[in-house]
């Protein structure tokens, strides 16, 4: 766990780009799928938030995990749910836009944000 020991909830860009590169956690997008179709971090596990439940043995419990949304909103939500049935889990804070606000890339190439 070494990086994650005094990590808080939410995981910065920065952080989140680190650690999935490493490949020390694992990433899920909680978004709809127009959403996730318009443009998306590479790497990422698309499953819709109201999949979760059902999907969630497909998340390693091994493995930290980072959840990411627009915003953050829902998947602040999935972070804590996933928290208290025992995951190593995170928020992505700002979500995509804080992603793209910071820099970094999405894909595919020029892919956009998807508006609400």
């Amino acid at each position: 766990m070494g990086r994650f020991a005094d990590m808080q909830e939410d995981v910065t860009p920065q952080q989140a780009a680190e650690l999935v590169h490493a490949g020390e956690a694992q990433l899920v997008d909680v978004r709809e799928p127009y959403e996730h179709e318009a443009g998306y971090i590479d790497g990422a596990r698309h499953i819709e938030m109201h999949q979760l439940t059902e999907q969630a043995a497909a998340i390693d419990r091994e493995k930290p995990v980072i959840f990411y949304c627009r915003v953050g909103s829902r998947s602040a939500m999935a972070t804590q749910a996933f928290k208290a049935a025992g995951y190593d889990a995170y928020n992505l804070d700002g979500g995509i836009v804080g992603w793209v606000g910071s820099g970094l890339e999405i894909v595919p190439e020029g892919g956009t944000i998807a508006d609400h």
